[in-house]
């Protein structure tokens, strides 16, 4: 392949929900390309994109992939994404290096919760977007009903370029708006097509539509729309130029109609992505940072090279590959240049450009163009590498937080060390993949995006890195507090021949507000305990505090008074006092109406309209409380407050009730008294446990 410069690049991301048919579109583009010979099948694991061995036991898309194809003289930078909503942080990775998005619709299923995740990601990153309604080969499909149900959630502005001619098994013809042509695709899935004239009865329908295309062009620009009053009408060198104006902003999102797995629709559609959409050129600026931390631009035409990482991936026949788009300049082979975001340099090696596993070496890629370089030595998603002359931080990509949680089981001693680099080594790979060693709860905790998302990286962990381990369900961090003030003295005196020990402890305790945590004082008066035993005393709460009374949980929100005691001239020291006041602060503690404390979140759950009711139960059946409703889109967003005990896989449950077409989102928000009679079995299991 040619080096093509940055005018001549069209970068983009094929999105949707999941079964939409990105992956087939991505590989029917390849076939009308000749990147490839044959169409492949999602169902054998043959297709360019979802080659990787997780892709193809699941028969579903995990990881975004890089392709390019050649066509009308432009290079085609496509990334496949997948569509399940546990990897939609691969989603967010193209996204922000894409000039454009290519948003996929099931002609049979419309707009879905997916459509509506995505498309909001792009707005985020204000970039274009294509409808393309795919499927149209299916039984049962409605292409004006799907129209309708588009504008009524992206607004009138979408506009169909082309519509289905005979929608359903045997789906080859389109009625071609911009040409005014019926478009009849051939047998034999290669996309090749001729062009015919209308049927005499659809002539008026497409010469109202391309009058309304021509109004959207020349509204884009006020001198269009002068030419376009004055000559009733625009030339075909204007509508070029006004449609990448539209485009660029919106003014108008073109619809096109597809069959990918018969390939019907898809060489217009390139047709149209090779001449009109935006090129690196027209998105020509991106923020950043300097050096200082003031913002700058980054300049597609400035020479000094830019470029951010937006993916990382260990290839066991290749090595640690990083993927980058490269925003200004250009990079060769062994390039020196700084990693801004860690302060440390790297050369480039091998530069590759992609079709999935197909990899091929290039020794330059200018500015707007997408490639992957290896063994990169200290390197992450998001980082930004830059001629050390000229320092700029480019902003990484923001993922959601995750919002299903689970907790290793170590099946075999001495795996300890193979799973923490299998952790740090995926979540380098996938920074929406989170993990910690939490010393509260004593489990080391993974969380996701979804359940599936976790069965990949356990997956993960035991093909790539050979461990043995189970996932199970995360202990909750629940706490222990008081409700009432008590008090106790406690004497501790022991004597077996040698040194004793003695102290006597008075304390006094009572509750504090909520997330006050706890408050050690002294009232010492006299010279009955010397003041050096103070902080003996302190250290003795604090340890019981962090071991727990009642249920083994941590002690919070309580004012603890240390105001007299006795010691002995010998036998009173540090350790005695340690323990004394430890028991004295049990005892006070028991007498205190002590009561357990439960963690509360709050979940946002979006969800279709006809869903609601099942998902208004569910929340009540895990004694949630509702906190507010609102509408977004065709979707409705509930907030509430749910106990984390009763949120375990909670994501599944969603979209198990919805039909996949829910999902919800969940932070951490304040400790709450739990009811007494889970407190009661909360308090069994643990002194079942101890026993």
């Amino acid at each position: 392949m040619k080096n093509y410069k940055s005018a001549d690049i069209r970068n983009f991301a094929v999105v949707g929900h999941g079964s939409s048919g990105k992956t087939m579109l991505c590989e029917a583009m390849l076939l009308c390309s000749g990147a490839i010979n044959r169409l492949g099948s999602i169902l054998q694991g043959s297709t360019v994109s979802d080659y990787h061995l997780d892709e193809q036991a699941h028969k579903i898309s995990i990881h975004s992939c890089m392709m390019h194809a050649e066509w009308l003289d432009k290079k085609l930078n496509i990334i496949d994404t997948p569509g399940y909503l546990d990897f939609i942080s691969e989603s967010l990775g193209a996204l922000r290096v894409a000039d454009f998005a290519l948003v996929v619709i099931h002609a049979s299923h419309g707009v879905e919760v997916g459509t509506e995740q995505v498309w909001d990601f792009a707005s985020r990153f204000s970039i274009p977007k294509i409808i393309v309604v795919n499927g149209l080969d299916n039984e049962n499909t409605n292409f004006d009903k799907i129209l309708a149900q588009l504008r009524e959630r992206f607004g009138r502005t979408v506009f169909p370029m082309n519509f289905p001619m005979n929608p359903g098994p045997g789906f080859n013809q389109l009625a071609d708006v911009m040409r005014s042509a019926l478009i009849t695709y051939g047998a034999g899935s290669n996309g090749k097509y001729e062009e015919s004239t209308l049927p005499e009865e659809l002539e008026s329908k497409v010469k109202q539509l391309h009058r309304e295309l021509i109004e959207y062009v020349a509204e884009s620009d006020e001198s269009l729309l002068e030419k376009f009053f004055d000559q009733d009408g625009l030339s075909e060198d204007e509508m070029r130029e006004g449609m990448h104006t539209a485009l660029l902003n919106q003014s108008f999102i073109p619809l096109f109609c597809t069959s990918a797995e018969s390939n019907v629709g898809v060489a217009r559609l390139m047709d149209f992505i090779a001449k009109f959409v935006p090129s690196p050129v027209e998105c020509e600026k991106v923020q950043a940072l300097d050096s200082k931390g003031s913002e700058v631009e980054v300049v597609i035409s400035d020479p000094k090279p830019a470029l951010l990482i937006f993916k990382t991936l260990s290839e066991a026949h290749v090595g640690d590959m990083s993927f980058f788009r490269l925003y200004s300049g250009s990079i060769n082979t062994g390039m020196d240049l700084l990693n801004s975001s860690r302060k440390s340099t790297e050369r480039i090696g091998q530069i590759f450009i992609l079709n999935g596993k197909n990899r091929t070496n290039v020794n330059t890629l200018y500015a707007g163009d997408i490639g992957a370089v290896v063994k990169l030595k200290n390197t992450h998603v998001g980082n930004t590498l830059c001629a050390p002359d000229k320092v700029v931080v480019l902003p990484p990509v923001e993922y959601p937080m995750p919002n299903i949680h689970g907790a290793l089981k170590l099946k075999a001693k001495g795996d300890e060390g193979k799973i923490a680099e299998g952790l740090a080594t995926l979540h380098a790979e996938d920074p929406a993949f989170l993990y910690r060693a939490d010393p509260e709860i004593k489990q080391t905790v993974i969380s996701g995006q979804g359940e599936m998302h976790l069965q990949i990286i356990i997956e993960n962990l035991k093909r790539r890195f050979n461990v043995s381990i189970d996932l199970v369900e995360p202990r909750i961090p629940f706490r222990e507090t008081i409700k009432a003030k008590a008090g106790s003295k406690y004497r501790h005196k022991k004597q077996s021949g040698g040194a004793g020990q003695f102290a006597e402890v008075w304390l006094r305790i009572e509750p504090k507000e909520r997330d006050s945590g706890i408050e050690f004082t002294q009232s010492l008066s006299g010279q009955n305990v010397d003041r050096v035993f103070v902080l003996s005393v302190e250290k003795g709460v604090k340890a019981a505090c962090r071991e727990g009374i009642i249920a083994g949980c941590h002690v919070v929100d309580i004012k603890v008074e240390f105001y007299d005691g006795k010691m002995h001239p010998v036998d009173s020291k540090d350790v005695a006092f340690q323990i004394a006041g430890k028991h004295a602060f049990r005892e006070a503690f028991q007498q205190a109406k002590p009561c357990l404390l439960e963690p509360i979140y709050n979940i946002r759950v979006k969800i279709p309209k006809d869903a609601m009711g099942d998902i208004m139960g569910d929340i009540s059946s895990r004694r949630g409380r509702i906190a507010g409703i609102e509408a977004e889109g065709s979707f409705q967003v509930v907030n509430a407050h749910v106990p984390q005990m009763e949120l375990y896989r909670y994501s599944t449950v969603i979209r198990s009730l919805t039909g996949g077409r829910g999902l919800h989102s969940e932070e951490f928000s304040h400790y709450e008294e739990m009811p007494r009679d889970l407190e009661q079995k909360i308090i069994a299991r643990a002194n079942k446990k101890d026993e």
